[in-house]
């Protein structure tokens, strides 16, 4: 029933609207990061998942997430097309409507697929990448929802994730690295990062969303609220910082691109545990988010594995680490809702975590390595090396993003 709360139903409005903003951020994000022939293509995937996610969420979406429960994996069909939801129907927050609930989770539902595109840009053909987004959303985001937030199984075990370390950030990167594996690297060397300014724009649209995404999380205004915000701009911080220091030693000189990266894998990592740690725990987050990130990027870089933006290396293992670190670092006087980790005298939640990020990405490689091989039974999942080499922006939606004599120029 609900017990409408004016001041913690217009906080969630505006977290739904931040969370919404960091997916036009990721298209800026990794529109930069690309060659000035692939530019809309790759913001293309992001924006066309604002739309498609959207549809798919409304049909069975949010039903499948949060509506019954079927061996703990999935939901039903209970509310399917919002069936049964009125004015009056309460999230499990109660003091807040169904409807708004709906809307912000909607907004993860869209930005999470929207992240595994970076990894293989340049490569994979439209329609493909519209039935990959259809079916990777209901056969592994959908079903990790449900088993962490929707009362599923991880959640009746006691896995804890507060924003997405598993159900976003690291199921999306190992999904990434399925995909970069699968689909192969690309022929045509691209320049790549034709934007600098662009992926500073997309970063700073994200750390800003990311304050929606995090806060969010506590789905009502509160002390805990206060910790996760003030977590997730320390982690993001000090991970900067820490990745900028890293690649300043080893490339020996100081890179915009290296911060703006380590602020994006701070984030990411930190998103699990923002909640349930303390502000000190959350900047040793950070700290080790920009060093292991970074490693893992250039151990991607040495087994010469083609994600071409740093899918799994930012992604994949900062979600990875955040959901192992919280097992460390979860402290119950930040959040009496929580549970205490390895340093609290409680080595079992650090275990039970081990164990669901282990099963997390398991579940998202298999089936994405398996849907993308389904997928190219029916329809190509490569573009041929024409379309490569003119580029997709032209090959695939016969637009360009900058005049013809800017791309002679480049």
């Amino acid at each position: 029933m609900l017990h409408l709360d004016t001041g913690n139903t217009g906080f969630m409005i505006l977290c739904a609207s931040l969370v919404m903003l960091m997916t036009p951020g990721l298209a800026f994000f990794y529109g930069g990061l690309v060659g000035r022939k692939n530019v809309l293509a790759i913001m293309m995937q992001s924006f066309v998942s604002m739309g498609w996610t959207t549809v798919i969420w409304y049909l069975y979406g949010y039903s499948l997430c949060f509506s019954g429960d079927w061996h703990g994996v999935i939901g039903d069909s209970h509310q399917f097309l919002l069936r049964n939801t009125n004015l009056m129907s309460a999230s499990p927050n109660p003091t807040i409507p169904a409807l708004v609930f709906i809307a912000y989770q909607m907004m993860f539902a869209i930005i999470t697929p929207a992240l595994i595109s970076g990894a293989f840009t340049n490569r994979v053909t439209f329609k493909a990448y519209m039935l990959f987004l259809t079916a990777w959303l209901t056969l592994v985001y959908f079903p990790f929802v449900h088993m962490v937030w929707g009362g599923g199984l991880l959640a009746q075990w006691g896995v804890k994730d507060f924003a997405g370390g598993i159900v976003v950030h690291n199921i999306a990167g190992m999904a990434a690295l399925a995909s970069v594996l699968y689909v192969g690297r690309r022929r045509i060397v691209d320049a790549g990062l034709h934007s600098i300014p662009m992926v500073a724009l997309g970063t700073g649209l994200l750390w800003f969303g990311w304050y929606g995404f995090n806060a969010g999380s506590q789905m009502r205004v509160d002390s805990v609220t206060a910790v996760a915000f003030l977590n997730t701009d320390l982690a993001a911080s000090f991970a900067a910082i820490a990745w900028l220091l890293v690649a300043w030693i080893r490339e020996k000189k100081p890179k915009l691109l290296g911060l703006l990266t380590g602020a994006v894998a701070g984030l990411a990592t930190i998103t699990p545990a923002a909640g349930f740690v303390s502000p000190g725990a959350a900047v040793l987050i950070g700290i080790a988010a920009g060093g292991v990130c970074y490693f893992a990027v250039e151990l991607k870089n040495k087994l010469k594995w083609d994600d071409a933006l740093d899918v799994w290396g930012v992604h994949g293992v900062g979600g990875m680490l955040g959901i192992i670190l919280l097992g460390v670092f979860a402290d119950q006087s930040f959040n009496p809702e929580g549970v205490n980790g390895l340093l609290y005298g409680n080595p079992g939640f650090l275990f039970k975590q081990t164990v669901a990020v282990v099963f997390s990405s398991v579940w998202a490689f298999g089936f994405t390595y398996v849907m993308l091989a389904i997928i190219n039974r029916f329809t190509p999942v490569r573009v041929d090396a024409s379309s490569e080499t003119v580029g997709l922006d032209q090959s695939l939606h016969g637009e360009r993003a900058y005049e013809e004599m800017d791309l002679i120029a480049s």
